[in-house]
């Protein structure tokens, strides 16, 4: 009896997986049919030339080169504000925090993980009209509030992933290099680390392909449909996946709905170029980190 429903269990877990990549693999192909006939420079920028376009000299009205730098630029400076921090609170969490603060600290991570996309977009509306009726009059909604936004969205997966890959780590590495006479700091920076680092860079992955792929917060701190190339942290932008919810409920006619699908291609090949590059970055990480053990 207990064979027959472990057997039952595995064939329920393997439809499952089956199930799920059938599907995943439909809508890569249903995607892929409908928006690679839309790849093409017209896609990109409109009645634009390209070069004028890509060196600011004349605006983009028809295409979708601004929002594709605009996401760009927003995932950079959401990684550049999360990154630090995230790993730095895991490290503590995982090393340093007493345990009263840990378990704290801990539990204010879990419930910001828990927070949905659309309410962190609330948050930093709301803070922009506090702002404006208090300290700052002239704050309005823009790249850098996006930013900010989408770092507190992705932080928790940092924090969680650092903590969770160096606390499992043996108990007889973290001695290695305190019986060397290393200091604690030294410790870290040159075992733990390097020996957890395969996970970290997992969890910065995951943090950078879910700023790309946001819309709910962008939606009510700084996206708008025609703000061109950013102007600056301060100023507005555009951004693919609001471009594409724009389309998707706007279009009026089937040109705009083969820029939709077509701007959706570019969203999924340009978040797979972030998912590779990363990825390229971990397996360069950890070359240098094992030709450093093997120096040493």
């Amino acid at each position: 009896m207990i064979k027959r429903l472990t057997s039952l269990a595995q064939a329920c877990s393997w439809l499952a997986v089956v199930t799920t990549l059938g599907l995943v693999l439909l809508l890569l192909g249903f995607l892929g049919l409908r928006g690679f006939d839309a790849l093409n420079p017209a896609l990109f920028f409109g009645k634009t030339p390209a070069w004028a376009a890509i060196t600011a000299r004349l605006p983009v009205w028809h295409g979708i080169w601004p929002a594709c730098v605009g996401t760009v630029t927003l995932v950079l400076l959401a990684s550049l504000l999360a990154i630090p921090l995230g790993l730095a609170s895991g490290i503590y969490l995982a090393s340093y925090a007493p345990g009263p603060w840990k378990r704290w600290f801990a539990l204010a991570v879990e419930l910001l993980a828990a927070i949905p996309s659309i309410v962190m977009g609330l948050f930093g509306f709301a803070l922009i009209l506090f702002l404006k009726k208090t300290l700052a009059p002239q704050a309005n909604t823009c790249l850098l509030l996006s930013a900010g936004c989408l770092a507190l969205l992705v932080l928790p997966y940092l924090i969680l992933m650092t903590q969770t890959t160096l606390e499992a780590l043996p108990s007889e590495l973290r001695l290695t290099g305190l019986s060397l006479g290393f200091t604690p700091w030294q410790n870290l920076v040159h075992i733990l680390l390097p020996a957890g680092g395969r996970g970290i860079l997992s969890g910065v992955i995951l943090a950078v392909g879910r700023a790309a792929e946001d819309t709910a917060v962008i939606l009510l701190t700084g996206v708008v449909a025609n703000a061109g190339l950013p102007s600056g942290i301060l100023g507005k932008y555009e951004a693919l996946p609001f471009h594409i919810f724009y389309l998707a409920a706007e279009a009026r006619s089937d040109a705009e709905l083969a820029q939709g699908f077509g701007a959706a291609l570019v969203l999924l090949l340009l978040t797979a170029a972030l998912f590779l590059g990363a990825y390229y970055l971990q397996n360069t990480l950890a070359k240098a980190w094992k030709q450093k053990d093997l120096l040493i």
